[in-house]
């Protein structure tokens, strides 16, 4: 009988228990791996933005002479009607006059500056300029006011006689005062402006419409200018009360600047108004020339500015919670990336808004965590930047989601999504 060799039971139970470890062991790397395998970025979208439409203006102007029109702080509304020829500017010449003097012999705001005492040249004006039918104003009787009197009844008045007399004061002749003005219109670029006398009744004191916007700003600019021609009515010693020659202001938001009146000039006049418009102030500065009288000047310059106030308009860019894009996780619903405030910007007439998102990677987040930016390109203005943030939280979805959705969107390799 032969003889039979049994192996130990613990010889044949040890295949069996490596095996059963090994799956363990296998089963236990697969979950620890597909637990602690990092997440690949959430997908991101971008939204499609809507550009807000804003109309073209519809301004009124005339239908005569030449018309420049333009709100400061916003080179795209600058706009002109009627020829671009420099035309006589009239007494709309003293502002350039003022703002001249003012520069050779400055005076501070609240001040009454040096005293000008009128000598017998200037006393002789009097008689010369009312003999060609100009504005004038007596002398005080002791021969001396100051400097800020006179530009009161210069440019207020529009008083040619204090007007020559500025101008013999701080250059001593008509010649002086002609090299000045020319040396400062270059400066200022004005090239299109020309001043041989300081009163505005020679009619070869010229200008464009657009020459004399910008000359109202600088006019603006000039706060003793400015607080000036913003005067209704004073009382002058040694002249009486005088009242501003503009009769539209107050009027309309209107504070200013200058009127202008002569035979080959027609009725001029360089305005400026004020408005309210997106919670600050717009000044619109504005000239027109070549009017039949007054009159009908002011009426059409308030319809112009009315339609001028009228293109102003706030554009909202986007509000605050605006959906700019979306992550994607696949444990979870969509979480959107917003606008974490609102944006808007003060505009005047058509313009062109556009938008462009950037979105950064995300993997896990909370809300309100930023999370990129939108970026608005508006036209004739600075871009705005808006800040985005998740409306929501990307949470991790814990074991279990990972185990019951093995590697699923977990990042295997660079630029590998896996689920």
């Amino acid at each position: 009988m032969p003889n039979v060799v049994r192996r130990p039971r613990s010889a044949l139970r040890r295949p069996v228990t490596l095996g059963v470890v090994a799956v363990l062991l296998l089963v236990a790397a697969f979950l620890a791996a597909a637990a602690l395998v990092p997440f690949a970025p959430a997908t991101a979208s971008t939204a499609t933005y809507e550009a807000p439409r804003v109309r073209a203006p519809e301004l009124r102007f005339p239908d005569y002479g030449a018309t420049a029109v333009e709100a400061e702080g916003f080179p795209e509304s600058l706009t002109t009607s009627g020829d671009r020829q420099q035309r006589s500017i009239a007494s709309i010449s003293k502002i350039v006059t003022a703002l001249v003097v003012l520069e050779e012999k400055p005076l501070p705001v609240g001040k009454q500056g040096p005293s000008v005492r009128f000598t017998p040249a200037m006393e002789a004006l009097y008689a010369e300029y009312a003999a060609l039918n100009g504005e004038v104003a007596p002398l005080p009787a002791d021969g001396r006011m100051s400097e800020y009197r006179v530009l009161q009844v210069a440019l207020m008045e529009s008083a040619n006689n204090y007007a020559g007399s500025l101008a013999l004061w701080a250059f001593g002749s008509m010649d002086a005062y002609r090299a000045a003005a020319a040396t400062w219109l270059d400066d200022h670029g004005l090239d299109d402006t020309t001043i041989v006398e300081p009163t505005g009744l020679d009619p070869r004191n010229r200008s464009t419409a657009t020459d004399l916007v910008d000359l109202g700003q600088l006019a603006l600019a000039e706060p003793v200018v400015k607080e000036v021609v913003g005067t209704a009515s004073v009382t002058v010693p040694g002249v009486g009360e005088i009242e501003n020659s503009n009769k539209l202001l107050g009027m309309d938001g209107v504070e200013g600047i200058k009127t202008g009146t002569l035979d080959e000039a027609g009725a001029c006049l360089l305005f400026a108004a004020t408005y309210e418009r997106g919670g600050r102030p717009v000044t619109v500065v504005g000239a027109m020339l070549g009017g039949v009288d007054h009159d009908a000047l002011d009426a059409d310059v308030r319809r112009l500015l009315h339609s001028v106030a009228d293109d102003f308009h706030v554009v909202t860019l986007t509000n605050e919670g605006q959906t700019f894009g979306t992550y994607t996780a696949p444990w979870q619903d969509e979480v959107d990336a917003t606008a974490s405030r609102a944006a808007s910007v003060l505009v005047w007439g058509s313009t062109t808004v556009s938008a462009e998102t950037t979105l950064e990677p995300v993997t896990l987040g909370a809300a309100g965590e930023r999370v990129g930016r939108v970026r608005f390109t508006v036209e004739h203005h600075d871009p705005v930047t808006v800040p985005l943030e998740l409306d929501g939280s990307i949470d991790d979805p814990g074991v279990w989601w990972r185990w019951t959705n093995p590697f699923r969107g977990v990042e295997l390799a660079p630029g590998a999504l896996v689920g």
